[in-house]
């Protein structure tokens, strides 16, 4: 990680990645940064439904195809799909993707809600 005054670069390639709920997580900006969100590189391989009480989602697709479940509806996704997901959503994605999450506000891996 690099900071210059206020700023931060962190490459993806320096973060050791650890499973969580959606699969292998690499945080490159974490709550302890204190910036006004986190971002997380995250490679899924079928995540577990869940919901955040108090955190909303932007899921990015970098990479890769599958679906979303999102509460009831299910919808597609593929390399470019950007999902807003609101803070009490149950939801997962399914298939093999990279992802860039960007969760409002910090503190999302404190909130995490697993349904199965």
């Amino acid at each position: 990680m690099n900071t210059i005054g206020k700023c931060l670069r962190r490459d993806p390639v320096d973060v050791v990645p650890w499973a969580e709920t959606c699969g292998q997580i690499r945080p490159l900006v974490e709550e302890r940064d204190g910036a006004a969100a986190e971002i997380h590189h995250v490679e899924i391989d079928h995540a577990k439904l869940h919901f955040h009480e108090r955190t909303d989602e932007f899921y990015y697709v970098i990479d890769g195809q599958g679906t979303m479940v999102l509460d009831e509806d299910e919808i597609d996704l593929h390399r470019g799909v950007v999902v807003y997901v609101p803070r009490g959503v149950k939801h997962k994605a399914v298939g093999k993707l990279t992802v860039l999450t960007v969760c409002i506000p910090p503190g999302v891996l404190g909130d995490i809600h697993e349904l199965e």
